[in-house]
């Protein structure tokens, strides 16, 4: 049985006059999931999740968020949602704390409970005026803010923006928090190590075109994995398994690249004498870089494992 659909879009198109920014995008985000958003700054990804705010008219396509449509339904909805923008703009004047009171009462929701957890587990003050925070707290209090009211639904535009280590150590932890209580993110960000930590699912967007979305597993599947074999007697490449590309080839040593799982190219290796192999793990960037016509997939590389076959 499918699972039921967090964030749905189908064939979502927007324009500005002749210029289109999107061309048809199709997401589908499962209740529950932890969804990374990624592309490089002008993907088009912003564009996407403030069209999903009812922030920002699309021109053709369907846009749904828990199965209700975004502008018909927009101010329903967005009780039921929280929203961190990539440009976060906040009233200097106020305090944090008078901020918050603010957006609890607009919302019609008592988040004093939450609000104060929240700001311990980013150790925010709320009591200074905004004007005196730092980039890092302003951050922080964008994320209470988004997060207090116990949203169903979580869309974060580069949410570690100016966070130290350790806060953003403490915000993964609260997403995944997030959910386990069947509750969703969409986690929109450029930084590919982030994603690949944090997400099950992902969507990559290249020049407001959907290029890709799958789970992180089959993502991982799919990259090229650097492969370092010395033979003590070296075989006939002809009968090397055929998903094994062969760069380099002397005194017994083979350098090139593998797609996919390693369980032929191991099976193989274990019918001749090898003296070393190098397989080395697959990561998001590497993939990433041959979406964007950065190289061939294998240009970026995670370290490398070493083991006898």
């Amino acid at each position: 049985m499918t699972a039921a659909a967090a964030l749905l879009t189908d064939g979502l198109t927007k324009s500005y006059g002749a210029r289109q920014v999107l061309h048809g995008v199709n997401l589908r985000v499962p209740v529950g999931t932890l969804f990374g958003f990624l592309g490089p700054n002008g993907a088009g990804k912003t564009t996407t999740i403030r069209i999903l705010l009812g922030l920002l008219r699309r021109s053709g396509g369907r846009a749904e968020l828990m199965g209700r449509d975004v502008w018909r339904d927009g101010p329903r909805l967005r009780r039921e949602v929280g929203y961190l923008p990539g440009d976060i703009r906040l009233p200097d004047h106020l305090t944090g704390a008078a901020y918050l009171a603010f957006l609890s009462r607009a919302r019609g929701v008592d988040c004093a409970t939450e609000q104060a957890r929240l700001a311990g587990v980013f150790e925010l003050d709320l009591v200074k005026r905004i004007r005196r925070y730092s980039r890092g707290n302003k951050q922080k209090l964008g994320l209470v803010a988004a997060m207090m009211h116990r949203p169903a639904l979580l869309l974060l535009d580069e949410p570690t923006t100016a966070l130290d280590p350790l806060v953003r150590v403490s915000l993964f932890e609260e997403l995944r928090r997030v959910t386990r209580e069947e509750r969703t993110v969409l986690f929109s960000s450029h930084t590919l190590a982030e994603v690949e930590e944090l997400c099950d699912s992902v969507a990559i967007l290249r020049d407001g075109r959907l290029v890709e979305q799958c789970d992180i597993g089959e993502l991982r599947r799919r990259a090229l994995r650097s492969v370092e074999i010395q033979f003590e007697m070296e075989p006939d490449a002809r009968a090397a398994p055929p998903g094994l590309k062969i760069d380099l080839r002397r005194d017994g040593h083979w350098h090139g690249a593998w797609t996919g799982d390693v369980g032929p190219l191991l099976a193989w290796l274990a019918q001749v004498r090898v003296r070393d192999v190098v397989i080395a793990q697959p990561d998001l960037e590497s993939l990433f870089l041959a979406y964007y016509g950065g190289g061939n997939g294998s240009s970026v590389t995670a370290p490398a494992q070493r083991g006898m076959a």
